[in-house]
């Protein structure tokens, strides 16, 4: 492990002891065989069974005679010490070692522990920025990595580039005893989740919450209550989750992102997110009481 890993997990320990994921950027890092593999294919992901009933995420050893461990990595961060690398191949590679296989990361949402979904959001955000930053926005020159932090610098112009992360804001609207609950165009049929959508620039999150209600549903709300918050690493989004109350208004869709909507009792719901999802979350947070 390097010296900075090191030094940085355990500053980070002190003051966050219940995350067991540590996004650290360091150049230095060599790959050893017990590091993990974070194996990304569009949105598959490589993974195989674990004893718990969880996933199971290959190492660098698991996967000694596959041709892809020559790819070029990014070095991700730690889970519980162990250090993970990112790696992205561009078609679904033939895995001959047994026990790891091709999944739909949606798939496995409600399988992966909380820090293993820390860290492949992380590898999915930072491979999907760096596809997108290999040439300076600028001037066109090919970027290269910064030593000092997770950034890529033009060595012509000096232009920097950051991780880019888009806000995004879900809430789960009540009424009295009742959920909102919309299906969007995008949906596969007959499922249902809350309203969501990205902040607008310059906007806070909670103007994008009454604002997103407004646009979709036509509905006023208040009382607006922070919940939760997730990574959502389709492809680089941070979901901040609320709960609100409804205050005025009847449903009227805007007919383009949402096709139908209602009130939902607990006991009469329809098809809802999967576990995993912060949607999810939230909505079995409001049924638990």
């Amino acid at each position: 492990m390097s010296q900075v890993e090191a030094a940085l997990g355990e500053f980070l320990c002190l003051f966050s002891p219940m995350t067991s994921f540590i996004h650290v950027h360091a150049l230095d890092a060599a790959q050893a065989a017990g590091d993990g593999f974070l194996v990304i294919q569009g949105d598959r992901l490589l993974a195989g069974p674990d004893v718990g009933g969880g996933v199971s995420l290959p190492t660098r050893a698991a996967l000694v005679d596959w041709s892809g461990v020559g790819m070029s990595p990014i070095h991700v961060g730690l889970i519980d010490q162990q250090r993970y690398w990112a790696f992205s191949v561009d078609a679904v590679a033939l895995i001959k070692t047994s026990g790891w296989q091709w999944h739909e990361t949606r798939a496995l949402l409600g399988s992966f522990s909380p820090a293993q979904w820390q860290a492949i959001s992380c590898a999915r955000q930072l491979l999907w920025w760096e596809r997108r930053h290999r040439f300076c926005g600028v001037c066109g020159t090919p970027t290269a990595d910064v030593v000092e932090e997770r950034a890529r610098r033009c060595p012509k112009c000096q232009a920097v580039f950051f991780p880019v992360v888009s806000s995004a804001v879900i809430v789960a609207v009540t009424r009295g005893d009742e959920l909102l609950l919309a299906h969007n165009r995008n949906f596969r049929p007959g499922m249902f989740s809350l309203l969501a959508g990205f902040v607008d620039p310059g906007e806070t999150l909670e103007q994008a919450v009454l604002r997103e209600v407004r646009e979709e549903v036509g509905v006023e709300i208040d009382h607006l209550e922070y919940v939760t918050s997730q990574p959502w690493a389709f492809p680089n989004s941070l979901m901040v989750g609320f709960r609100a109350r409804h205050v005025r208004g009847e449903i009227a869709v805007d007919g383009k992102e949402i096709e139908e909507a209602g009130w939902y009792r607990r006991a009469a719901m329809p098809e809802i997110p999967r576990p995993g999802t912060i949607a999810r979350l939230v909505i079995d947070r409001w049924r638990e009481g």
